[in-house]
């Protein structure tokens, strides 16, 4: 009798921990969902800039030099 009692004392064990890893690995996967879209809103936000920058060869190359703060 006391070998039954300790394998079902291991065997609720074993499904105590089978349950916390299943909660840990729905939380996980939350994460890299709302992961996935944060890095998707950042390539929407980095090829709208891109969109926003003028071509290569178009604009004259400016100095940060030439474009001195109105207190100097």
């Amino acid at each position: 009798m006391e070998h039954s009692n300790d394998i079902e004392q291991r065997l609720m064990d074993l499904e105590v921990k089978a349950s916390f890893m299943e909660d840990l690995l729905d939380s996980l996967n939350q994460v890299v969902v709302r992961q996935q879209q944060h890095i998707d809103l950042l390539m929407r936000e980095i090829g709208a800039l891109r969109d926003q920058m003028p071509e290569a060869g178009s604009a004259p190359f400016r100095s940060l030099r030439d474009e001195l703060p109105p207190h100097y």
